[in-house]
This record gives structure tokens, C-alpha cells and sequence, in this order.
């Protein structure tokens, strides 16, 4: 059983435990036992309520204990390892400078792969460490129009799309209680996401929106025309380091949509996405409106 679950199991052990204890506080038991009865059950309903608070407070110590772990990881990754990879990086280009004249043209193949593999592993490092910081940030909720956000994050991506002639689709978007950073953060992965996949359309077609509310939540979708993906690898799309198209076609880290979902999680909601090949792709993710987060 994973830390998650442990935690929902102990409290809904509480829970049971307070429902009991009120059920036989409020004299309810009376019509089916005496009172040394109910004051046996009474005893038990204690014992086992202690016992849930005690096993309780030790899972958030296992969790504070992995959370000091996360953070010495962060730490080792950010400085341990991007030492010899600035070492790599530097090396190289001197070599290609001052080696220059004296290099055949399949030395210099293989010295800019150099180049362009110590880049992507800094992409990637930096990528790892966002994803890790995203599950430590303590979360800020308040009230966020995410009309506004959507209009002031696809204004980050005017320069890039400048050159593109894309179809943009934004229909009215419900307030949430959500952490404005983290959020803005899942736009830009998605939007990012579809502006990316959709580049080979000559007619790139994007669209942002909220389903009708359903079980109290709100629920966003971002839809392109893109190459979209075969449905039966859906569940690889959320993992860390996972993708379903090859680094030579499109360039990524394949963290993305595993930061969205962490933030989506977070905040109590869930995240999912339906595609077809060749046609474009959907990424949905939901908002409590009542937001639970943790």
C-alpha cells in the first residue's frame, strides 16, 4: 500500500471511529443495550480512535522524513550533477575552437551530438527538478479567473506562434480556488503541448474551454488538431519521462503532463486525455469547486 493510500485508509478509520463515538453519545445504542454495554463499546471506539491518531501522526512523519529526502535529491541533482555536465559542455566547445582546422567533418558530427546530448540532459535535469519542487510547494489557493490567466499566458506565446496561423478558440472559463502559480503552470504545459503537436497542421486549430459542472467540479479541457495519439497508450501520457513520439520529431522532456497531473492531484482534481491518431488530441483537467487541496 502506497503512502496515499495508507493515509485515505487511516482516515477513514478516524472517521468511522468519530461516527461511532456520536452515535453513542447521542443515545442511539439505548434500545439494544444496557449501559455497561454501551460503555464497553464506548472504550473500544476510544481505543481504536487513539490508535487511528497515533498511525496517523506516523505516516505524516514518514512523509515529512521523504519529503527531507526529495529535497536532498533536488540539492544532489541541481549541484552534483550539473558540474561535469558544464564540464562537458565547456571541453567541447574548446575543442571545437582551438581543434577546429584539424577536424574532419564526421569529428565535428560527433562532437556537436556531444553538445546537443550534455543540452538535453540539462533540459532534463531542470525538468526533474520542477517536477520535484512542484510536490514541495506549499499551496496558496484563492480565488482565480482562469479566463484571464488563459488570455495572459497565450500572450507569452505570441512571439512564438507570431509566424504560425493558428485558429484560437477560447470560450468563457469558470473562477476556481486554486494556487494561482501552480495553475498558471498546467496552462502552459498543456497550451505549450498543443501549439507543439499542432505544428505540422498549415490550419493549426486550438481551442480552451469547461465542460457543463459535473460533480461539483470544474472541468477544462485544451483541444488541438495535431498529430494526436493512439488512445490505447493513454496511460503512459501522465508518467515521468514518458512519451509517445520520438525526441527527433518533437523536442521535449517528457515531464510535462506529469507536472500537470501532480498539480491537478493537488489540488483534488484529476486530469485525462483522449486522442486519435493523425486527428488532434484533448487533455482534460478538473477543478473541485469546493477545492480539497493538499
Amino acid at each position: 500500500m502506497n503512502v496515499t493510500a495508507e493515509v485515505s485508509a487511516l482516515i477513514e478509520t478516524l472517521h468511522q471511529a468519530e461516527a461511532r463515538l456520536e452515535e453513542l453519545t447521542a443515545g442511539e445504542a439505548d434500545s439494544v443495550m444496557n449501559h455497561d454495554g454501551r460503555t464497553i463499546l464506548l472504550r473500544h471506539a476510544q481505543q481504536q480512535l487513539l490508535h487511528s491518531e497515533a498511525a496517523k501522526q506516523a505516516v505524516i512523519l514518514q512523509l515529512k522524513a521523504a519529503n527531507e529526502t526529495l529535497e536532498t535529491f533536488s540539492y544532489s541533482v541541481s549541484h552534483d550533477l550539473r558540474a561535469p555536465l558544464r564540464h562537458i559542455m565547456g571541453f567541447a566547445e574548446v575543442l571545437q575552437q582551438e581543434a577546429g582546422p584539424s577536424l574532419t567533418p564526421e569529428n565535428f558530427k560527433h562532437l556537436a551530438a556531444i553538445s546537443r546530448s550534455a543540452r538535453r540532459m540539462g533540459d532534463l535535469i531542470d525538468a526533474l527538478l520542477t517536477f520535484s519542487r512542484t510536490g514541495q510547494v506549499e499551496l496558496q489557493t484563492a480565488r482565480v479567473d482562469t479566463g484571464q490567466l488563459v488570455k495572459d499566458v497565450l500572450e507569452d506565446f505570441q512571439a512564438e506562434t507570431t509566424a504560425r496561423n493558428i485558429a484560437w478558440t477560447v470560450h468563457p472559463l469558470p473562477s476556481v480556488q486554486a494556487d494561482h502559480a501552480l495553475l498558471r503552470m498546467a496552462l502552459v504545459n498543456l497550451i505549450s503541448n498543443a501549439v507543439k503537436f499542432s505544428g505540422a497542421r498549415a490550419d493549426s486549430k486550438i481551442e480552451i474551454g469547461c465542460l457543463a459542472s459535473e460533480n461539483d467540479e470544474a472541468v477544462i479541457f485544451i483541444r488541438d488538431n495535431g498529430v494526436g495519439f493512439d488512445e490505447k497508450y493513454a496511460g503512459k501520457l501522465f508518467g515521468v519521462f514518458q512519451r509517445l513520439h520520438g525526441q527527433s520529431e518533437f523536442e521535449g522532456t517528457g515531464i510535462g503532463l506529469a507536472n500537470v497531473q501532480r498539480i491537478v492531484n493537488r489540488h483534488g482534481g484529476r486530469a485525462w486525455a483522449k486522442g486519435v491518431v493523425g486527428e488532434g488530441a484533448t487533455v482534460y483537467f478538473s477543478i473541485p469547486n469546493a477545492a480539497s487541496a493538499s
